[in-house]
């Protein structure tokens, strides 16, 4: 079979994991875990191209791997003070770093918008 890059991710409105081939449009699975998911995937895989053989539709190339290799994993940004602040507050509640909040800030809205939330 081959390659279709899969991004995983937890819903809790599903109460398990999400897996979502993006070069595939509709194509996803669910799992109680991520290997679950990843592997219940593989069958969405196969069924999609199935049918989109059988329609006689294009079926596109999956998307080459991207290196990360050019990324540091760091970034700066510049915010007003008071938003700042209130970061900074909020993380404090949730007894973590201000780093480890604006982080799962982040990447909880970006788990969103691959869902198309």
């Amino acid at each position: 079979m081959t390659r279709y890059p899969i991004e995983v991710f937890w819903s809790d409105e599903d109460e398990g994991f999400v897996a979502l081939v993006p070069d595939l449009p509709g194509c996803s699975a669910w799992g109680e875990s991520e290997a679950d998911a990843i592997r219940e995937s593989h069958d969405a895989i196969a069924a999609w191209l199935q049918a989109a053989h059988g329609a006689g539709r294009v079926i596109p190339e999956p998307t080459p791997p991207q290196d990360d290799a050019g990324y540091s994993g760091r970034f700066l940004v510049r915010l007003p003070r008071r938003l700042h602040a209130d970061l900074a507050r909020n993380a404090k509640r949730e007894g973590v770093s201000l780093n480890q909040y604006l982080l799962f800030l982040l990447a909880d809205r970006q788990a969103a918008r691959r869902a198309g939330a």
